[in-house]
């Protein structure tokens, strides 16, 4: 085992977090000589907001991916690799190459793991007899397939796993605009869509759940809450779901499916899972406000693989990073934290082809839209924000380090019908 060059600053994880946090501490540095280092394993950048429009036809692939190499700031040492274990106590971390890193301050982001080995059958049959994913880029493009695919009468399946997982509204979102393809199509009326998630309800804000149920409802899609899918048999094209509430709770139900859209089940790497500074469900304990950890002052974490409470979002990352940024250099500083991070996250929900709602809201539930709009309507200006504006604004201007953005209301009323 060797180690490599002492980083002040490291940061674990290349993806949307780490690299918004890197160019944003750039920016900032001001006349600090900070050096920065990021580990990643990955040599592709997805943009992941948009897979649900690549699985749906919308987009392609390619133009949501980009080389990790044009992403990494100016200045800042990409690391290949993966961490493998963290020593918090020593201020280093082990590499899956055997190497150590040392650092003054650590920045923890590596995202979540796709589990699909809690789905029995799952890994197995992903790929073909009409088993598909947008939560992985090797699948998503097979998701179109398989839509396009669709005959009269057919059966397809859409499932949602337990919490936590990234972008709850993403295992719907396919749903509707499969139906509104299907409807397009003249063959809605003849096809059997159900949409099957483990929650016990549409949505975790009830002004954007009431709006759901009505989405699905035009379409005609049977939704079961307290669904949660088990297995999949894909050469007999069956799936097992086990149910958790109502009158059938602790019943198993198989399925036959023609096409099933599976979101996998989510959690933090194992390094992350089995380090010190993991809570009891696995990731990073933070302050929710001020995004440091609990047990370590030099130690700060953000995106998906941390405790926050909130909607795991490319939006919530874009709030959560300047606290992030604006703490750790008061840390450096000798300064006072900032409990700056509100618990803001974003989810543009894709409700046909043609119009979206987004839904912003904050710890709580509470609904905080950045538009002067009624934040429940479909709207097609809102499908161009999802499909243009957002990925422009997520290359071009959040991954350069750039953090101004319109202030959400946080002081909206919700009608009362």
């Amino acid at each position: 085992m060797s180690e490599t060059a002492h980083h002040q600053i490291l940061i674990v994880g290349g993806g949307t977090a780490g690299i918004t946090v890197a160019a944003s501490l750039r920016r900032r540095m001001g006349g600090r000589n900070l050096h920065i280092a990021i580990i990643e394993p990955a040599e592709e950048h997805y943009y992941q907001p948009a897979l649900t429009l690549v699985g749906a036809g919308v987009q392609s692939l390619a133009q949501n991916r980009r080389p990790e190499s044009g992403l990494i700031p100016s200045g800042v040492k990409w690391i290949k690799g993966a961490v493998a274990a963290f020593d918090p106590e020593n201020n280093k971390v082990e590499l899956d190459s055997g190497d150590t890193c040392s650092y003054d301050y650590l920045i923890v982001c590596p995202g979540l793991e796709l589990n699909w080995d809690a789905v029995q059958g799952a890994q197995e049959a992903l790929g073909k007899n009409g088993v598909c994913s947008n939560y992985d880029p090797r699948y998503v493009e097979y998701t179109w397939t398989c839509i396009k695919d669709l005959k009269p009468g057919a059966k397809a399946l859409f499932t949602q796993p337990p919490l936590p997982f990234k972008c709850p509204g993403a295992p719907q979102k396919i749903a509707y605009l499969t139906a509104d393809h299907l409807k397009k199509r003249g063959s809605l009326g003849d096809c059997d869509l159900k949409f099957l998630t483990h929650a016990p309800g549409m949505f975790s804000v009830p002004l954007f759940a009431a709006e759901l149920v009505k989405v699905a409802a035009r379409y005609g899609i049977d939704v079961r809450f307290q669904h949660n899918l088990v297995a999949i048999d894909g050469d007999a094209k069956k799936a097992t779901f086990e149910v958790g509430g109502g009158d059938n709770e602790g019943e198993t139900l198989i399925l036959d499916y023609d096409m099933i859209h599976a979101s996998p089940p989510q959690r933090s790497p194992e390094a992350v899972r089995t380090s010190p500074l993991a809570n009891e469900g696995g990731y990073v304990d933070v302050h929710q406000h001020t995004m440091q950890s609990t047990k370590y002052t030099n130690v700060f974490s953000l995106g998906d693989a941390c405790s926050t409470p909130n909607s795991k979002t490319a939006a919530a990352i874009r709030k959560q990073s300047p606290t992030v940024v604006r703490n750790l250099l008061h840390v450096i500083d000798g300064g006072t934290l900032e409990e700056g991070y509100d618990g803001y996250a974003s989810c543009p929900l894709t409700t046909a082809l043609g119009k979206c709602i987004i839904a912003e809201f904050i710890y709580g539930g509470k609904v905080t839209p950045t538009f002067p709009l009624d934040p429940r309507k479909e709207r097609w200006s809102y499908w161009w924000i999802k499909t243009t504006g957002l990925p422009v604004m997520y290359w071009n201007y959040m991954l350069k380090g750039h953090e101004w953005f319109f202030k959400h209301d946080t002081n909206y009323v919700e009608p009362t019908s």
